[in-house]
């Protein structure tokens, strides 16, 4: 019953076969990079861009945003090979089991719930902020006590202040919601996230469009302010930081992946899906920043949880301000979507396995999805989004991503030595350049986080390792 065990090849390839028994293909390669989009675009994009700005990098965001990007290239393009070898649910821990045995997978896939479950989380408690500025514009107002959790402030648009509250009930209701869409099924859900990815992306187009003629050239000098003295405060170390800051912009793309055994041609959808929504997210992130900073300087996003409305507001546009926070608040909503569908699969495979209980893994008759699963995530997410405060869980998934992209990278150079002959659909280039590239970048910016972050996902990793020994060893189909 060594730990080390892996899982060849062969039994996951006959997994994915099983279509019948399993989930449903029915993912396309359009509806594959909408996925991708629907997971990258959100919160990253519209709260953390202006803290980036005025914390760390200034007008030089930009380059925050390409060194993120960078990291993330080098990890997709480990990611492609592997979803493209073994298009099976499951993602990097899947990738892991296949590599570097069933104790790094089972690392992998709890670190993964750090990666989906808390950042649906943290993207749940953002919704929230955009849903009641949008209820203040028409001047609907909830009750104090049901928005904000108890340990965090919360500043409406108009003033108004509220130090702590008893829970934060419309991200627990849109978790919610959003849970029992995936319940109904993947076909459906995936519906409603392109036109929901369709309607974000055209909003940020339109701010880069409208907002370009009005760009004032003095905000970007300069262009990267020079050092405080403190590390991470502005020059080239606050560039870093920023990237540490916005790689949560970036998350998602990897969850593509999670959803390998529902798409229709794996081998040639999956590179097509992880890469695309990659290249086509990082290009609108950098022109998106680019105006942001260049309407209004830099300095004005301290402490802006809403800094796309801040800079429009530059424009002669305002009065689309509303139409901003419903598109905003729409790709929220997709977000959520493909965490929590990410999730569920990552938890359906170790389930699979034999790792977690058997619960996590029963289809639905009707629907063929993991439906308990599904809802042990609308409770655990619905938890953190309604009583942990948004700081808190974003550092969290960043550091808790960034080492599953590690491991990834690190799986791609393990097969190509165990297995060099196995068919690849695709396959990283420049190897070992990439992979060990990809290694480094994701370790730098690991390192640019918080030592708070450190200490967090240790904690949650001895608590994982501690489950793993007492359950998941015994029960591993694998080691029976």
């Amino acid at each position: 019953m060594s730990i080390w065990n892996r899982k060849s090849l062969d039994v996951l390839l006959s997994e994915a076969t099983e279509s019948e028994k399993g989930l449903k293909r029915t993912l396309s390669s359009t509806s594959l990079i909408a996925l991708g989009i629907g997971a990258i675009i959100g919160a990253g994009l519209f709260s953390l861009t202006g803290i980036a700005a005025a914390e760390h990098a200034g007008p030089a965001v930009t380059l925050s945003f390409v060194l993120a990007a960078v990291g993330c290239a080098f990890a997709g393009l480990c990611y492609a090979e592997f979803a493209s070898m073994i298009p099976v649910a499951g993602s990097a821990y899947t990738y892991s089991y296949a590599t570097m045995g069933e104790f790094m997978a089972w690392i992998i896939g709890w670190d993964l719930v750090l990666e989906y479950a808390l950042g649906a989380a943290t993207v749940g408690v953002s919704w929230s902020r955009y849903f009641l500025e949008l209820l203040n514009k028409f001047g609907i107002h909830l009750p104090p006590d049901l928005i904000c959790s108890p340990w965090e402030t919360l500043k409406l648009g108009d003033g108004t202040v509220i130090e702590g509250g008893i829970i934060n009930l419309p991200a627990i209701v849109i978790v919610s919601l959003l849970s029992l869409l995936l319940i109904r099924g993947t076909k459906e859900s995936a519906g409603i996230n392109n036109f929901l990815v369709v309607l974000k992306v055209a909003v940020v187009i339109l701010f880069i469009v409208l907002g370009w003629s009005y760009i004032n050239e003095a905000n970007y000098h300069p262009y990267i302010p020079e050092n405080t003295g403190v590390k991470g405060e502005f020059g080239w170390s606050g560039i870093a930081a920023g990237a540490g800051t916005v790689f949560f912009a970036f998350i998602g793309f990897d969850a593509v992946s999670t959803a390998a055994q529902e798409a229709k041609n794996p081998q040639k959808g999956m590179p097509i899906g992880i890469l695309g929504s990659l290249i086509i997210c990082t290009i609108l992130y950098v022109l998106f920043a680019h105006v942001m900073t260049g309407l209004v300087p830099y300095t004005q996003f301290v402490g802006d949880a809403k800094p796309a409305a801040t800079a429009f507001a530059a424009t002669p546009y305002t009065f689309l301000q509303t139409g901003l926070i419903v598109a905003i608040l729409a790709g929220y909503t997709s977000v959520m979507l493909v965490m929590l569908m990410g999730q569920s699969r990552v938890f359906y495979t170790m389930s699979n396995d034999g790792l977690l209980p058997k619960f996590f893994s029963e289809i639905h008759s009707k629907f063929r999805t993991p439906w308990k699963t599904n809802l042990f995530f609308l409770v655990f997410v619905s938890l953190f989004a309604g009583f942990v405060p948004v700081s808190d869980l974003g550092h969290m998934v960043s550091i808790g991503t960034l080492l599953a992209f590690v491991l990834v990278c690190i799986g791609v150079l393990v097969m190509r030595k165990k297995m060099p002959d196995a068919p690849r659909s695709f396959k990283t280039p420049l190897v070992p350049f990439v992979p060990l590239a990809g290694v480094v970048v994701c370790f730098y910016l690991m390192y640019s986080l918080p030592q708070e972050s450190w200490i967090r996902l240790i904690v949650w990793m001895a608590l994982g390792i501690v489950i793993y020994f007492a359950y998941g060893k015994k029960n591993s189909k694998l080691n029976k």
